[in-house]
């Protein structure tokens, strides 16, 4: 039986760190880095007799979410004792919300070849972050960092309504689009801001009842995600073709081999022995505290994104794309605001800058510099200082030194020709020096004209003005 005679099955339980300032039950800072061990306190270190007391923000941050995504918020809530042990765990036990979340019954809506499709999730709720362990390269042991331990995390868990590694991806990148707007966290997943437990079972496409799922835990990059959900689809439609069975375990992705590992069996709720922490007074919150919250959100990418239609008249590929992350849609309109260029400024983000982050592999939050620079560069095009060709050897330049476009072309004497006189010498002695094109030209061959235009252009490396170029060969070649 081929692949293609099964169904996948996927699910996701999004782990994201709040951007608040402290952490969810201590006053400890919850800044990324430090050398270890140095953002704890006795409440984090789990000390005898220390109590937690709840971050107001954290509620409000997770409410956010939850509104962004069309949750229903929970007046009354608590905060449960997960229990398990682990090193990086101090108290033998994470405060995480059992059954009683702050959100439920959300969705978040992705575009597919299909049309639309709503990812439903079951819930979304606050916990707190365990510490990380450092391993020895030699194997010698391992040392406990609690850095981490007690930022404050909400885990967005969906339902299995994923069907494909696409599916995935488009659901992953919408998620982390709708956090950044709302700003309640900076989804930095190279610092483990965001990362997602994947759940994958396979089954006979017909078959009612879902296949036996496994977990992939901690998994903090697209590529990772796409490569190792692949890998386990595979992995598992080998096992039933060949009359095995697959068995209910969590799993570690192996990077370098590009395969999955058993790490230990699957844990089921039962498992955590969840209990009422009685240490936190319970979670209720009024119909003004939700509504004020809900009145405040920002803009969110998708009515963003029906903005750029109708007021900067962009396509629906282009206004996706743009809208897409956060950073890059702030950074256009600020582009916009100042040179009044909407359609430039994006030509520009959505072709040359995009190729260069994807060669460089950077993130767009790592463009190096500022928009009014990028405004500059345009503006310089439009009074025609550079030709476009030029322009892109800035743009690259820009990207190693962030100076201004201005600086950039005066260092490099990269100044577009604009005299009248220089360029119609230049036109001659193209014309001279090329008679077949000249010919072909005459004899109604239109391309003839576009290189000799790029000759002329190659002589000045670029830096004649190609519109002058092609009016003063046409009146030459009359």
């Amino acid at each position: 039986m081929a692949k293609e005679d099964y169904e996948v099955v996927i699910g996701l339980e999004v782990h994201a760190e709040l951007s608040t300032k402290t952490k969810i039950f201590c006053s400890c800072p919850t800044e990324f880095g430090g050398e270890p061990n140095t953002h704890c306190c006795p409440i984090c270190m789990a000390m005898p007799g220390a109590l937690p007391v709840l971050n107001e923000k954290v509620i409000e941050y997770a409410i956010k979410a939850g509104l962004a995504t069309n949750c229903e918020i929970s007046r009354d809530s608590k905060n449960d004792r997960k229990n398990y042990f682990y090193p990086d765990l101090p108290k033998s036990y994470q405060i995480s919300q059992f059954d009683k979340p702050l959100c439920e019954r959300g969705f978040v809506e992705i575009d597919t070849e299909e049309g639309k499709k709503k990812i439903r999730l079951t819930r979304i709720h606050i916990e707190e972050d365990a510490g990380k362990l450092n391993h020895d390269d030699y194997g010698r042991g391992s040392l406990v960092d609690l850095n981490r331990a007690g930022v404050p995390l909400i885990e967005i868990v969906s339902e299995p309504d994923i069907r494909s590694v696409e599916e995935t991806d488009k659901y992953l990148k919408k998620l982390k689009s709708i956090l950044e707007y709302i700003e309640v966290s900076d989804c930095k997943m190279q610092e483990g801001s965001l990362r997602a437990d994947v759940n994958v079972s396979v089954r006979k496409f017909g078959q009612v009842e879902y296949g036996t799922r496994t977990e992939m835990k901690n998994m903090n990059s697209f590529k990772s995600i796409t490569r190792a959900i692949e890998y386990e689809i595979e992995r598992q439609i080998d096992v039933v073709e060949n009359g095995g069975k697959i068995e209910q375990e969590t799993l570690r992705w192996d990077e370098v081999s590009g395969k999955t590992f058993p790490m230990r069996d699957k844990e089921e709720a039962q498992d955590y022995r969840y209990f009422p922490d009685p240490d936190l007074v319970a979670i209720k919150l009024s119909e003004e505290y939700i509504e004020n919250i809900k009145n405040n959100l920002p803009e969110l990418p998708e009515s963003r994104k029906e903005r750029y239609l109708t007021e900067y008249k962009l396509t629906e590929k282009e206004a996706r794309n743009l809208t897409a992350s956060k950073y890059l849609s702030d950074f256009f309109e600020k582009s916009v605001d100042i040179c009044k260029k909407p359609k430039a400024v994006c030509n520009w983000m959505l072709s040359d800058i995009a190729r260069i982050l994807n060669e460089k592999e950077l993130e767009s939050d790592e463009i190096p510099f500022v928009p009014e620079q990028l405004a500059e560069l345009i503006e310089l095009i439009e009074k025609g200082t550079i030709s476009s060709k030029i322009a892109k050897d800035v743009l690259e330049k820009m990207f190693e030194n962030p100076e201004s476009p201005k600086k950039i072309i005066e260092d490099n004497g990269w100044v577009q020709i604009s005299d009248e006189g220089a360029i119609k010498e230049i036109v001659l002695r193209i014309i001279e020096a090329n008679p077949q094109s000249v010919q072909d030209f005459k004899s109604g061959r239109e391309k003839a004209l576009g290189f000799l235009v790029g000759q002329a252009m190659k002589e000045t490396k670029g830096k004649a003005n190609p519109q002058m170029l092609n009016a003063m060969f046409k009146e030459n070649l009359k």
